[in-house]
């Protein structure tokens, strides 16, 4: 790879070096250009247009439909030769439009060097043959915060799974800056909390990953299937565990870890592989294009709602500790009141506390009712939970040490219509969805945390209609009454 200094400032290099001949030292920035183009796509940029160009006009429209009162927060984009995956990137087309966003952070697998945590390069812009990408203050902000991002210029020199993306981006978007984040070995859940603080309307998260490798045509099919519903279903545990599912799973797992906080819902847009484009059937590359919906809310019910960021998260947790420490007669540490001030704690909304000790639940109780502030929510809530949940004794101090804390901030509840118990199952959202269920004065309700132990919606729904102490199979007759609602959760930082 060859990095190119600006005129401007090699003008000023060279300046500096006659002003300060006895060893000062200018760092050059530079311009990471384009490693892939002319082999993996057109290096020309007039060809280049030309082929997205194509590629989008054979796009088949009418197929996709997006959640109501939603925007898009994150896309999972293919990264091979365009002759191989590009018809299904072009798909992103349906879904981004010019000045749509001002940032797009591109979270891309590591191939070729093998690192721990993620590579942020440290240039001032990325080229393709279409133009320049000006870097984000945010990418020099990923290397000040954490260890875990750090410039790595082998990876620069080498790597293709961020530089692929681009001219798709750039050739829809037009105008935005880049944060450039190149994903290696590291703790999924940690590096999507650094990443998280970076999102906001105007900020697009972008994955970069190919499916399955190398399989026949009819087994990697069937496999790109099934891993694909894992995503659409946001199946964590499963996906994690799968090989060969995608070389980009632990982005694509970063962002279903998203996905899952913010009640972000996925929406197929389009699958392929190398056998249906440009290769032989005998052995396979599977490429898919999946969109992620949210709303301005969290999860798009409720327009005036907004999302709170991690380090709020956290303030209400910090909250929730000092309020039952300080009922057991324990000092905690002091919050910064001008925290507690923050004018997105005043509104109301539906919170829930739940207590958890080496993973097994302590307490758990909240209100659906939007009646209280965020703040009284969760302080009246950490006290029931700990003290007055009717299925376990009080929390005494000397396990004040060992309980765990998530704060789970809800949605307004909203009425689910729907004709019959397949219909139901259809209709609901494992892993998104929190469930309230009655009939008559029976009623109960589930968080979508709960998901994670019963990922199958007929369980989920029998073992919801059980708490409400009615039959199992009540859930089969199609005449309950259903509200959904979304969770935004936080969970302690140890």
């Amino acid at each position: 790879m060859k990095l190119r200094i600006d005129p401007l400032i090699k003008f000023f290099i060279t300046f500096c070096l006659v002003l300060f001949p006895s060893g000062s030292q200018v760092k050059a920035e530079v311009i990471r250009m384009p490693v892939y183009a002319g082999s993996w796509y057109p290096g020309e940029r007039s060809e280049l247009a030309q082929m997205i160009d194509r590629l989008t006009r054979q796009v088949k429209t009418g197929q996709v439909q997006k959640p109501p009162n939603t925007s898009l927060k994150a896309l999972i984009m293919p990264h091979a030769g365009y002759q191989y995956s590009g018809q299904t990137a072009a798909y992103a087309s349906l879904v981004l439009k010019k000045n749509q966003f001002d940032k797009v952070a591109v979270m891309a697998p590591d191939h070729k060097i093998g690192f721990a945590g993620c590579a942020v390069s440290d240039v001032v812009a990325y080229e393709t043959p279409l133009g320049l990408i000006k870097m984000h203050d945010d990418a020099a902000g990923l290397r000040r915060k954490s260890d875990l991002f750090q410039a790595i210029p082998a990876s620069d020199r080498l790597e293709h799974s961020l530089e692929i993306v681009l001219p798709f981006l750039q050739t829809y978007l037009k105008n935005f800056e880049l944060v450039p984040i190149v994903v290696g070995r590291g703790n999924i859940a940690g590096m999507a909390d650094a990443i998280d603080p970076l999102l906001d309307e105007r900020t697009l998260l972008v994955v970069s990953s190919d499916l399955s490798h190398y399989l026949p045509y009819s087994q990697a099919v069937e496999r790109d299937q099934a891993t694909i519903q894992m995503i659409l279903n946001l199946d964590i545990d499963n996906l994690l565990e799968r090989d060969n599912a995608a070389c980009g799973k632990i982005p694509i797992l970063m962002v279903m870890s998203m996905a899952r906080r913010y009640g972000w819902q996925p929406l197929l847009l389009h699958y392929s592989n190398s056998g249906d484009t440009a290769g032989d059937h005998r052995r396979v590359v599977g490429y898919t294009a999946i969109a992620f919906y949210g709303g301005s809310a969290m999860q798009g019910n409720n327009d005036s709602s907004r999302n709170l960021s991690q380090h709020q998260g956290q303030t209400l947790i910090k909250l929730a500790r000092q309020t039952i420490s300080q009922k057991l007669g324990h000092i905690s540490d002091k919050i910064d009141p001008d925290s507690l001030r923050d004018l997105d704690f005043q509104e109301s909304r539906g919170t829930f506390v739940t207590l958890t000790i080496d993973g097994q639940l302590r307490g758990c109780i909240g209100s659906l009712e939007t009646t209280a502030s965020i703040l009284e929510g969760v302080r009246r809530n950490a006290v029931n939970a700990a003290f007055h949940d009717p299925r376990f004794s009080k929390l005494k101090a000397k396990e004040l040490d060992k309980i765990e804390i998530e704060v789970s901030i809800l949605t307004d509840p909203q009425p689910l219509e729907y004709r019959d118990g397949q219909d139901l199952l259809a209709k609901l959202r494992p892993h998104v969805d929190g469930v309230i269920l009655s009939k008559g004065s029976a009623s109960a309700t589930f968080l979508p945390q709960v998901w994670e132990q019963l990922p199958r919606p007929e369980k989920f729904l029998s073992h919801l209609c059980r708490k409400a102490g009615l039959p199992e199979n009540e859930w089969e007759k199609g005449k309950l009454k259903i509200l959904t609602y979304q969770v935004q959760y936080f969970e302690e930082e140890n």
